[in-house]
Parts: structure tokens; C-alpha cells; sequence
């Protein structure tokens, strides 16, 4: 197991690498120059030059990657002299909008990305594994036929148009809830939970409709497996065959699909955190992308990166600790 956790934390650090080296080679190659950006309209080529010296834009690009790798994990400085600026680790630059430090933007909004992410994955995952079990359950009948048809619309609906319906009905029209507001849990537990009603079932349609699928064929090929039709023959009760025979295979498929996504939604909601107004990490890559603002896009991308990675890590070890054979091999 050690040996194993090693590998992956090695190969995962390796991807890390890649996607930074990535990003920051678009960010290079592609963009247009942040020195005249940050300069504005009436600048001079003399301060011009002068940012770009500061921002160490005038080295060779291998010297600006590895000057910008050893930021992320010791901190880096700006320029020289009085005009320094020290940027602690992990440093991912500066805004160059706000000249806030990315890493500190992102630390503000992660909280309310994380609320999004965890509360809609409860949704998806209870709605989800029931109503995937229950149509294996009743496979061949009405409600099975149902709940296929429901997975199908519900996977079909982008999520911005559903955002859109929930606020027109249940806003304007039915005022059941206001719109999504910043509120504190702790200044109001429950206009925070009214704020986000609406951002966590938006993200939780689509994903409950693909659990669903997913769940109801994984219990289906299991359920017709030799062994299920052997703890049959024995005579042992079909409450007592789901639970140790059936679902435990059925749902291990499920924990590495439920880490992907997971993980992806905790580095923002983009769509949703943007339509509903909310201050998370995804409508500040959003904002960023509108404004052109490089190192803020460059910053949450490496996150979401980040984040991805380190969400495959953690399944893979909950999988050896729930799959024998896994465990075996690795």
C-alpha cells in the first residue's frame, strides 16, 4: 500500500508538471502582452519596458517557467530594488485588474465553490443511487420505463436554462425563495440554505440523471453474475443478497466517477456561479476570461488541475480499501 500511494502521489505530481508547463506555454505563446495590457493606452514603450522588466517578461521563457514553478512552492519577488514585491507561497502572480494576489482571490471564493460542490453532490448521489436502484428493482415495468425517460430529459437540459426556469418560478413568480445572496451560515443558517436551494439542484439534475443510468446498469450486470445466482440457490433472502453480494460490487464503479466530478465541481461551477450571481471561483474565471485577465485564468486552472488530480489520488486509495482484487494487485 505505501509503495502504491508513493507511485500515484509521483505520477500525480508528474501530470501537475505537465499541466502547469501547458497552461503557462498558452499563457506565453498566445496571449497577448500583459505588460501593454497592464500599462493601458497612453503608456510609453520606456514603462513599457520597465514592466516588463518587473514582471521578469524579458527572460527566456524556460527561465520565466521555472522562476514561476519555485513561486508556487517558495514564494517569488517582483522586480528589484524599492519597487520590489514579494509574493508569498503559493504564488500564482497578480491580477492584473485588481493587482490582488491570485492565490488570495481564489481562497476568498473557494469556500462558497466548495458549499456549491458539497451540497449538490449530496443531491445527485442520494437521487442518483436511489433512483438507480429502484429502477433495477422493478426492471421492466412502468416506473423503470419512468425513471429512463426522466434520466433522459434531465441529461438533456443544459443547466443554464434550468437556472433560468427555477429563477422565473420560483423567484418571480411563486417567491418562495430570493435570489441567491452572499449570507454567512452562521449570520443566517437558513437564508444561506435558501441561497443555495437553486445553484445546488441545477448542478444536481444533470449528474443525478447519469448516476441513475449508471447505477441501474452496474446493479443489473451484477445481479446476473454467477455468484448472485448461487447465494440465491443457497436459499439466502434477496435483502441479505443485495446487501453482501450485490450492492457493494455494483457501487464500487460509481466512488471513481463520484471523485472525478467532484473534485472538477470544487474548482468551480462556472456556468451556475455566473447565472446565479454568486461569488465562487467559477464566475472569477469567468469574470477573468471576460476581462483577459491572465494570471487569475492561469490560477484557476491550475487549481481545478490540481484538484482533479488529487480527487483520482483519493479514489484510487479508497478503492484498494473497498475492492479486494484491487487491493491485491496493487
Amino acid at each position: 500500500m505505501p509503495r502504491f500511494l508513493i507511485t500515484r502521489v509521483a505520477s500525480g505530481l508528474g501530470v501537475l508538471l505537465l499541466v502547469c508547463l501547458f497552461t503557462y506555454l498558452i499563457f506565453f505563446a498566445l496571449s497577448p502582452d500583459p505588460a501593454v495590457q497592464i500599462c493601458g493606452k497612453n503608456c510609453t514603450p520606456e514603462v513599457i519596458d520597465q514592466i516588463r522588466g518587473n514582471l521578469g517578461l524579458d527572460q527566456p521563457f524556460w527561465t520565466q517557467f521555472f522562476h514561476f514553478v519555485v513561486g508556487i512552492f517558495a514564494g517569488r519577488t517582483y522586480g528589484e530594488g524599492a519597487g520590489a514585491v514579494d509574493c508569498a507561497a503559493p504564488c500564482l502572480g497578480y491580477s492584473f485588474q485588481s493587482s490582488q494576489a491570485v492565490w488570495d482571490m481564489i481562497i476568498q471564493r473557494l469556500p462558497v465553490s466548495a458549499t456549491i460542490a458539497v451540497g449538490a453532490a449530496v443531491l445527485w448521489l442520494l437521487a442518483g443511487l436511489a433512483g438507480g436502484l429502484l429502477s433495477a428493482v422493478k426492471e421492466g415495468t412502468f416506473l423503470d420505463r419512468f425513471t429512463t425517460g426522466l434520466t433522459l430529459t434531465s441529461m438533456s437540459i443544459p443547466n443554464y436554462v434550468l437556472a433560468l426556469v427555477l429563477q422565473y418560478v420560483l423567484v418571480v413568480k411563486l417567491q418562495w425563495l430570493p435570489f441567491p445572496q452572499a449570507v454567512a451560515f452562521a449570520d443566517d443558517p437558513g437564508q444561506w440554505f435558501a441561497n443555495f436551494v437553486m445553484p445546488w439542484i441545477v448542478l444536481a439534475v444533470g449528474y443525478a440523471a447519469a448516476y441513475t443510468r449508471l447505477t441501474r446498469a452496474n446493479v443489473l450486470d451484477v445481479l446476473r453474475e454467477n455468484y448472485v445466482r448461487t447465494a440465491y440457490a443457497k436459499g439466502l433472502a434477496q435483502p441479505l443478497v443485495w446487501r453482501r453480494h450485490a450492492l457493494r460490487p455494483a457501487l464500487t464503479p460509481i466512488v471513481t466517477i463520484f471523485g472525478m466530478d467532484f473534485a472538477g465541481l470544487l474548482g468551480g461551477a462556472l456556468i451556475t456561479e455566473t447565472v446565479f450571481g454568486i461569488n465562487g471561483v467559477g464566475k472569477m474565471a469567468a469574470d477573468s476570461i471576460a476581462r483577459n485577465d491572465q494570471p487569475v485564468i492561469m490560477g484557476v486552472t491550475l487549481l481545478a488541475g490540481f484538484l482533479v488530480v488529487v480527487g483520482n489520488i483519493v479514489v484510487d486509495v479508497v478503492y484498494t480499501a473497498i475492492d479486494p482484487r484491487v487491493r491485491v494487485n496493487a
